[in-house]
């Protein structure tokens, strides 16, 4: 009997079991299937965020575009507009000027007439400005050949002004030499001249010796004018011709001696005082000076001196040997001078 009880018991225990594992394994299927459906449910939820995201993203971007092309059409839109006014003021004035004309609309042939007028005249004067274009581009020709016959011709003149340079400067040189030459020679002549005034200055002092009124001043022989004329006279007195006949002598021995290439002439200068003169012959001592002068000029030529070796000056009381109002001083100013010198 224990042990059918024991059989019994372990029968029922044995029966209870499974029951309850089902009832587990139902509970545990519901919450399965629930977590499943759950989880497709978030699957789904999140699917749907996903896809209205996207959506937002496309719609975004759809609107952007969509924003771009209505700036686009605006702009088209203005200048539509703008375009609209530009035809509408060019009907207006189109509409003007048909107004203008409409008083001299011309039926359609005179048109055609006018039309084919124009265009004649047209080409006229394109033909017109063709021949014109072509004289133009001959003149241009011309023009480029007379510039190059220009150029050659100054080329030309350079050559030559080249050639004429270098000419002036070799006669340049030769005058600069021929300079120096005559210089040189006309030293030499003075030189030469020179020692023929010593010359014949010796030899009027030995002619007129112990005359304490005729001296030699530098390089001239001075005669107080007493010695050869009376006071306020362009006359020689007989001691002045007696002089000037030694004087004359003198100088036609000097012509023998000088070489003919030394060209010497002997100025003979008048001078007075200071004192003024006042003649109907002599108006003041500038014709006194030079009358006395040209009397002794005179009268050597008449004793043999040739003319052209022979210059008379006057100079009045402007060149006085002295200063002062003493008779001395006056009567040593009162003076012929002769000078030895070169033409």
């Amino acid at each position: 009997m224990a042990g059918g009880r024991r059989r019994r018991r372990g029968s029922e225990y044995s029966d209870f079991w499974p029951g309850y594992v089902d009832v587990l394994s139902t509970l545990l299927l519901v919450v399965i299937f629930l977590m499943s459906i759950f989880m497709l449910a978030q699957y789904f939820a999140n699917e749907e965020a996903s896809g209205k995201d996207t959506a937002l993203k496309r719609l975004t971007r759809q609107i952007s575009e969509l924003t771009n092309l209505l700036s686009l059409e605006k702009g088209k839109a203005k200048s539509a507009l703008d375009d609209l006014a530009a035809m509408q003021a060019t009907l207006a004035s189109v509409r003007g000027e048909n107004a203008k004309l409409s008083g001299f609309a011309l039926s359609g042939d005179e048109k055609a007439k006018a039309a084919e007028s124009r265009i004649s005249a047209l080409s006229t004067d394109l033909e017109s400005q063709k021949k014109i274009s072509n004289e133009a581009l001959a003149k241009v020709d011309i023009l480029n050949q007379q510039l190059l016959s220009l150029r050659r011709q100054i080329a030309a003149l350079n050559e030559a002004l080249e050639a004429s340079e270098k000419k002036d400067q070799e006669s340049q040189t030769r005058i600069e030499n021929l300079g120096a030459r005559l210089n040189a020679a006309l030293a030499r002549q003075v030189q030469e001249l020179q020692r023929y005034r010593s010359d014949f200055f010796g030899r009027l002092r030995e002619l007129l010796k112990n005359r304490k009124d005729i001296r030699v001043v530098g390089d001239r022989f001075v005669f107080e004018s007493e010695v050869l004329f009376p006071s306020g006279s362009a006359d020689l007195s007989p001691a002045g011709l007696a002089t000037m006949d030694q004087l004359a002598s003198a100088i036609r021995e000097l012509e023998r001696q000088i070489p003919k290439e030394i060209n010497w002439a002997l100025q003979v200068d008048g001078h007075t005082d200071i004192r003024p003169i006042s003649s109907p012959q002599f108006p003041s001592n500038w014709e006194l000076s030079t009358a006395r002068a040209i009397s002794v000029v005179r009268y050597l030529i008449s004793r043999g001196v040739p003319a052209r070796r022979l210059v008379a000056a006057g100079y009045g009381e402007f060149q006085p040997l002295e200063a002062g109002n003493t008779e001395e001083i006056l009567r040593r100013n009162r003076r012929i001078e002769l000078k030895l010198t070169n033409r």
